[in-house]
């Protein structure tokens, strides 16, 4: 079996200081790695020194993005999946000539955006 190719993702001067600042917040090296998109070992090697930049200093926390855990890909492509169903449902509506139909396809969209946001906030 071949190896997946790379994913092209490298940790920078600017990347390696957020990342410490992550690992001083106390942000878990897992959470860390998923908000990037690299495996968990980039993380260990800031964590220990073992990279490019081992004399980096950490972000401020005031500048740190929010700790995790973070949207998963999965949650993110099914996100993208209801919002293509909403704006299907609002070309429906354009496209429409009858008035009940007009707004019966934007509550369709409306419901379809609602029932994604309510599913998110069960996270």
């Amino acid at each position: 079996m071949a190896r997946a190719p790379t994913s092209g993702i490298s940790l920078g001067y600017r990347e390696t200081c957020v990342v410490k600042g992550m690992l001083a917040r106390g942000d878990r090296q897992h959470d860390i790695a998923s908000y990037f998109g690299v495996n968990g070992g980039r993380i260990g090697e800031i964590a220990t020194g073992d990279n490019a930049y081992p004399n980096a200093q950490p972000t401020p926390e005031a500048d740190l993005p929010p700790p995790g855990p973070y949207m998963t890909r999965f949650a993110v492509q099914s996100v993208i999946d209801s919002l293509t169903e909403a704006l299907e449902a609002l070309d429906l509506a354009h496209a429409e000539n009858e008035l009940a139909d007009v707004k019966a396809a934007l509550l369709l969209a409306r419901d379809t955006i609602q029932k994604k946001l309510d599913a998110l906030e069960e996270v």
